[in-house]
């Protein structure tokens, strides 16, 4: 139901609704180029970008599905995955791995073929810290390549995954230097400004503004945001409740047993059923399989089995 007045002015980015909106949508094409440009800092400026099909299926009929939030190429034939990424999951890297997969295998091509390939980039804007960071707080965009080890130099420069821990973006608006900096501060503080800040002057921050204000919504578009808004505030209040209770049960056994492996052994107990908790309360709350598998990392198999 619309509500008379809704009390946020821009949308919230970390929605399914919000981020489709700004960078899935051909109408705000310029908003991902503008994105992706201050991002990767490519040879040569994405221009135009083709948008594909967000869903594929795997080389056989009982493989595996991949549904990408966004998945584009640009004129070069160079493909670009852009994932929000609401949660943590246990195996969050292995899927960024497989989903990598799938652009790299439909280049392959019939008849002779040299294994030529165009350049994959997987972008993750994530609404979590990992764990192996979570004490290095100034540490939060990522840029993986394939390296050489002894070497110390990159193996191979045609896979890049580039992943931004958004929790850890703390710069305030005198702070920002960069184009980087100022979408960086967009996507962590959109929903909660009343103004566009004086410090995003630039062209491509006033067409963001302009789609991303909910007032210009037609009432069905608004109707969409709100439904999303509400999936998304109910998976965040899913995800907080059972944290909170993972590590509680997680300090008591520490407690009991007297000792650190006690305390980490518990914790990784209660992050389990934190996972198995998370599904079964998304499962409750009617949502799609694949996207309760994408938030907790189960499969539909075992979704189905709670």
């Amino acid at each position: 139901m619309l509500t008379n007045e809704f009390p946020d002015r821009y949308i919230n980015p970390y929605t399914d609704f919000g981020f489709k909106l700004l960078f899935g949508t051909p109408m705000n094409n310029d908003l991902l180029i503008g994105f992706l440009n201050s991002l990767l800092h490519l040879e040569h400026e994405i221009t135009d970008v083709t948008y594909l099909n967000a869903e594929h299926l795997g080389m056989a009929e009982l493989d595996r599905k991949a549904v990408f939030d966004v998945y584009c190429e640009n004129t070069a034939g160079e493909k670009f995955i852009v994932e929000m990424q609401k949660a943590g999951q246990k195996f969050f890297k292995d899927r960024s791995v497989f989903y990598a997969s799938f652009p790299i295998r439909e280049q392959a091509k019939r008849g002779d073929w040299n294994y030529e390939l165009k350049a994959v980039y997987t972008v993750g804007i994530l609404n979590f810290v990992f764990d192996e960071d979570s004490d290095d707080e100034n540490y939060f965009h990522h840029e993986v390549k394939l390296m050489d080890i002894h070497r110390k130099e990159v193996f191979y420069d045609k896979l890049t995954f580039v992943y931004l821990e958004m929790p850890k973006f703390h710069k305030s608006e005198d702070e920002l230097v960069t184009l980087f900096d100022k979408w960086m501060f967009v996507l962590h503080n959109l929903s909660r400004l009343l103004e566009r800040p004086a410090a995003l002057q630039e062209r491509i921050f006033t067409r963001l503004f302009e789609a991303a204000e909910i007032a210009k919504f037609t009432p069905v578009k608004r109707m969409e945001y709100e439904e999303s808004l509400k999936v998304y505030r109910d998976l965040t209040n899913v995800i907080d409740t059972a944290e909170w209770k993972g590590e509680q049960r997680g300090l008591q056994k520490g407690r009991e047993e007297g000792r650190k492996e006690g305390r980490e052994e518990g914790r990784e107990e209660g992050r389990e059923e934190e996972r198995l908790s998370n599904a079964r309360k998304m499962k409750e709350m009617g949502l799609e399989y694949s996207f309760i598998s994408r938030i907790t990392g189960l499969s539909a198999e075992e979704i189905d089995a709670l």
